[in-house]
């Protein structure tokens, strides 16, 4: 048993659930941290893959109440109905989207300059949106209206972008369109299940040749630390964005690219695609 390649799957576990619904990009963290790991070759990048639907079964497991409420009552429920049309229509564009331009994203974007470059920009994108004045409109997560699900779903293909994070564009989105901060983070949460889903399976099932089962206690070590990490973040942020805004998260965005840039620029780090 190779005791080295699970304790950075242990790393990368706790890195994916930390970062995954915060709005600082999991994406990102995982780029740099395989590049510094030097676990960023084909099956490297799979596993990071493969370790986010993890990460989304800690959502499914904080909100089983409400999915199994709006499951039962989507036969005739107006309002479990109208949720999910939501879902659907915020789903659709990075879907369409991921499928038409993924390959040339992944080839030009998933490097760690980008990565930083991103972290930076989407910083600076959120100190801006706090700095605004936010009209509330929707209070409440069942009255949001399709045509804001829409927009929030177009937000959410920024995230495509590696290193602009998933969570951060929805929530921004949700902010933009008039959702109150609470509401606009769950919309986020619910959103991220169809679509982490769809994204982690799809890379999965295209690149199972890469795996063996020889990689189950890696896929294990990994799965189980990214899934407590990601309970633990997700009730963290619910708690703080009751009192906070997401200020701390834009300067820590801002501070991280900066240093990965200028790490790259002095060569104290080399960032360079090593897999």
């Amino acid at each position: 048993m190779d005791y080295i390649l699970l304790l950075k799957a242990l790393i990368l576990g706790i890195v994916e659930g930390l970062t995954e619904f915060l709005p600082i990009s999991s994406t990102g963290h995982l780029i740099l941290s395989g590049h510094l790991l030097n676990f960023n070759d084909a099956k490297g990048k799979v596993f990071e893959i493969a370790i986010q639907l993890a990460a989304i079964l800690a959502v499914v497991w904080e909100y089983r109440v409400s999915i199994s409420e709006i499951i039962i009552e989507l036969p005739y429920s107006r309002k479990a109905q109208r949720f999910a049309v939501n879902i659907i229509l915020a789903f659709l564009p990075a879907a369409i989207l991921g499928l038409l331009f993924i390959k040339v994203i992944k080839a030009y974007l998933f490097n760690p300059i980008s990565v930083a470059t991103a972290f930076i920009i989407g910083g600076v994108l959120i100190l801006w949106a706090e700095r605004r004045e936010h009209r509330i409109r929707v209070r409440n997560l069942n009255d949001i209206p399709w045509i804001d699900a829409l927009k929030i779903g177009f937000a959410q293909s920024l995230a495509l972008i590696p290193g602009t994070s998933r969570s951060g564009a929805t929530i921004l989105g949700g902010l933009f369109v008039g959702l109150e901060r609470k509401v606009a983070t769950e919309f986020s949460f619910f959103l991220a299940i169809p679509t982490m889903f769809a994204a982690t399976l799809y890379d999965v099932i295209k690149n199972r040749h890469l795996l063996d089962s020889s990689d189950i206690p890696m896929f294990l070590v990994g799965g189980i630390a990214s899934f407590i990490a990601a309970f633990l973040a997700v009730r963290g942020l619910l708690r703080y964005i009751s009192r906070h805004d997401f200020t701390i998260f834009a300067w820590y965005r801002i501070a991280f690219g900066i240093i990965v840039l200028l790490t790259a620029y002095t060569g104290l780090i080399s960032w360079t695609e090593s897999g």
